[in-house]
């Protein structure tokens, strides 16, 4: 097991320095320079120019990427043109509020997902199958956005139970906290309550057409000793992968999501930076989204060896 995790950790490195070479190259092909949309069009030339020169884009493309480099492998993403202050403090200010976010959606989506997966494969071709297979499509196509919006009108707005926007107090108590995040962890999660469904409904019936199944049933076992005890703790075990990747699918959605519901997270930033044209700023959040994507699939690739006894025999050999 400890070469596989090492061998993935190798494997890691090439990808980082891909991602770091495209989130470079997709600010260069942005239209427009950052120090005339900056200094404004009545800026002066010997202006424009000073900036420019302070910011290094004067210089060729391929320094600016060996020194941009340099910067992100010491940790250093830039200063924000907008907040003057260094990007990554400004994300790591935002980030608890989106990772929180994740989490709570993907809490949601894990306790709605998989039970609806359990049901409508025990179920199959039943109407409660039909019901459950129609209700993840629905959850895998709405907008977040929209959805979003039509939960603030519903509950915040005409039945006033929780309220739309900001973060709450916590001097107010705990659940003043809790119910700002209830409305936007229904919104973003209901993506991945679809997908986890789908996900646990095919693997479970995967698993229940297997032989084993079968002779655990023939030999008198009760029909929930073999579903919950076998059947299902090996349906687990892809859904485990697919919810670890989700994770990551829903720190990149926080960006809508944040913005209906006006939370100072990542996403918000993000949609700040964009707006405000702090081209330093943007740079640096996308970079560092990829960086955590990557290795939130590097964590669910562990994890995955782990409670997959087939890779670690695989690797003992190697």
């Amino acid at each position: 097991m400890a070469k596989y995790i090492a061998r993935r950790l190798i494997q890691v490195i090439p990808t980082l320095f891909f991602v770091v070479l495209t989130v470079f190259i997709i600010m260069k092909m942005i239209p427009g320079d950052p120090a005339m949309v900056l200094l404004g069009p009545q800026a002066r030339a010997e202006d424009i120019a000073r900036f420019r020169q302070e910011l290094g884009l004067d210089r060729p493309v391929l320094v600016q990427f060996i020194l941009y480099l340099k910067r992100v492998v010491t940790g250093d993403l830039g200063k924000s043109l907008i907040y003057k202050q260094d990007v990554l403090s400004l994300i790591l200010e935002r980030l608890p509020t989106t990772i929180t976010l994740s989490i709570c959606a993907l809490f949601i989506a894990v306790l709605v997902g998989i039970p609806m997966g359990i049901v409508a494969a025990v179920r199959h071709n039943s109407f409660i199958d039909l019901i459950v297979t129609i209700l993840a499509l629905i959850g895998i196509s709405i907008p977040i956005f929209w959805f979003g919006m039509v939960l603030i009108i519903i509950f915040s707005l005409q039945l006033g139970w929780l309220p739309a926007v900001g973060l709450g107090d916590p001097s107010k108590g705990l659940w003043d906290v809790l119910s700002h995040f209830i409305l936007p962890s229904l919104a973003l999660g209901i993506l991945s309550t679809g997908t986890i469904a789908r996900f646990t409904r095919s693997s479970m019936l995967e698993v229940l057409n297997q032989d084993y199944i079968r002779t655990a049933y023939a030999k008198g076992l009760r029909r929930t000793l073999v579903l919950y005890r076998h059947a299902l703790k090996n349906a687990l075990i892809p859904v485990i992968t697919v919810i670890g990747l989700q994770l990551g699918n829903l720190l990149a959605g926080a960006v809508l999501t944040e913005t209906v519901f006006a939370l100072p997270g990542l996403g918000k930033l993000m949609v700040d930076g964009i707006f405000r044209r702090d081209y330093m700023l943007v740079q640096g959040e996308v970079l560092f989204t990829a960086i955590v994507y990557i290795f939130v699939n590097l964590a669910v690739d562990i994890a995955y060896g782990l409670v997959n006894p087939k890779i670690r025999q695989s690797y003992r050999g190697v």
